[in-house]
């Protein structure tokens, strides 16, 4: 299961709806049925010439058990990078007090950062 996660992450949204759907021994025509869609619209997914919306999202990954973010995201796209994830690390192990602290820093960086992106966007 590793080695075709692995190759799922390197894979677009229509090739990884391929591939799962195949995986999961579904024709075209069943999943359609499952996702309450005409075959057309799997056909146009899977060929990458349109996008699911939401909640067609949503149904596709119930009905092929994996999550909306296997779906549409690569892996390192939700993951921090190296000194990120060693300094994450490193809080998890404080006592929850300092943790907190931390996090409500975190927050308030985020927020600052954010409404200066917003306020020069619409300069």
């Amino acid at each position: 299961m590793g080695t075709f996660m692995s190759q799922l992450a390197t894979m677009s949204l229509a090739q990884r709806l391929v591939s799962l759907r195949k995986q999961k021994g579904l024709t075209q025509q069943a999943l359609a049925d499952s996702l309450g869609l005409h075959i057309t619209q799997v056909k146009r997914y899977e060929s990458g010439s349109s996008q699911p919306s939401l909640e067609a999202l949503k149904k596709i990954a119930q009905t092929l058990r994996v999550t909306t973010d296997s779906l549409v995201f690569e892996p390192d796209e939700l993951e921090p990078d190296g000194d990120l994830r060693l300094q994450f690390k490193a809080v998890s192990s404080m006592p929850d007090e300092e943790r907190q602290v931390i996090k409500q820093l975190l927050e308030g960086m985020i927020i600052k950062y954010e409404a200066e992106r917003w306020s020069s966007k619409t300069r």
